[in-house]
């Protein structure tokens, strides 16, 4: 590994001490700003081999709340031998170029 591979891992970790929600974009920005000629590709790889990780909060969309109740699924032994004999309902967002749209579904 060359002296300037180096450096400029050494000043990514750097970087990345300082800022921990900077990703690839941001630390290429900020090198540039100090004369590097860096892509973000280049910033992403270098990351990637040195284990970096940028952090921020990530969704819990899917996740349980603790305090809400889980309930059995009670259709387990069921037969469903009829139409309009049991519905399912589901409810979505879909993002759209501006904002989003709810999708509701209803099954019998």
């Amino acid at each position: 590994m060359s002296g300037a591979e180096l450096a400029l891992r050494r000043r990514i970790d750097d970087l990345h001490l300082n800022y921990p929600f900077a990703g690839a974009r941001m630390l290429r920005d900020l090198l540039r700003r100090e004369g590097y000629t860096i892509g973000r590709k280049r910033v992403r790889t270098v990351m990637a081999r040195m284990g970096i990780d940028t952090l921020y909060r990530r969704p819990t969309t899917s996740r349980r709340h603790p305090a809400h109740p889980v309930y059995s699924y009670r259709l387990r032994d069921s037969a469903i031998t009829r139409s309009n004999h049991v519905w399912a309902a589901d409810i979505t967002y879909i993002p759209m170029q501006r904002g989003f749209v709810y999708l509701c579904a209803v099954m019998d």
